[in-house]
């Protein structure tokens, strides 16, 4: 149950993310859901659009900027709906964390700081080693004689892959949610899908992995 005054902060990633509200409402949802009940007061909600990219994830972020120095003056607490809607960088999160700012997820609403830190730590790791698996895999691509063209056309058509991949999952959204409201287990969710012929981005039957292949995306958008 929350108490006290709150800040609360959203991020979407991309521009087109920030126009369609693709995320930007599920955020809310969660933020406000955390906040039920109790004697809480939200003061102000801030909500970025950009990229995350950069060393200096912070300073790109004037929304966040914003939000940590009403949060500060206010003596308020920041409030955002996913520890990963702020970062995936170990020396962001040490970054909040210094500025003296109590902040609180609402997917993580009993983790301290310490225990913040560490899922920063893992998420970094975590990307560290998908990134080491992909230039392993085009090492060995090239190896094999493997002729992978222009990097930036390479990096292309991977954004344009994903874009696509989140584009279908998006389309099935109603139908898995659906799903989901009656209880269904992923497995009977793969049989339902292939008993209605819906097949596929690439036109074939279901498997538990394809499934939970876009259960993930649908998860990451939210």
């Amino acid at each position: 149950m929350a108490n006290g005054r709150f800040i609360a902060y959203y991020r979407v990633s991309t521009l087109q993310q920030g126009q369609s509200g693709l995320g930007l409402e599920a955020q809310q949802s969660a933020v406000h859901a955390y906040l039920n009940g109790g004697a809480w007061e939200l003061l102000a909600e801030f909500t970025e659009v950009e990229t995350g990219k950069g060393a200096n994830a912070l300073g790109r972020r004037p929304r966040l900027a914003e939000a940590l120095s009403v949060a500060k003056k206010l003596k308020a607490t920041l409030v955002i709906a996913k520890l990963d809607r702020l970062a995936r960088n170990v020396h962001f999160i040490s970054g909040l964390i210094e500025t003296g700012v109590e902040f609180v997820a609402a997917d993580m609403p009993q983790a301290n700081k310490v225990m913040m830190h560490m899922h920063a730590v893992m998420s970094e790791w975590e990307r560290d080693q998908i990134s080491a698996r992909t230039k392993a895999a085009l090492a060995a691509a090239r190896e094999r004689g493997v002729k992978l063209g222009n990097p930036q056309n390479l990096t292309a058509n991977i954004e344009e892959r994903q874009e696509a991949a989140d584009a279908f999952a998006n389309k099935l959204r109603g139908l898995v949610d659906g799903m989901k409201a009656r209880g269904l287990s992923q497995r009977a969710m793969v049989a339902e899908l292939n008993n209605l012929g819906i097949k596929t981005s690439r036109g074939a039957e279901w498997s538990l992995i394809q499934l939970q292949r876009v259960l993930s995306r649908l998860k990451e958008a939210a």
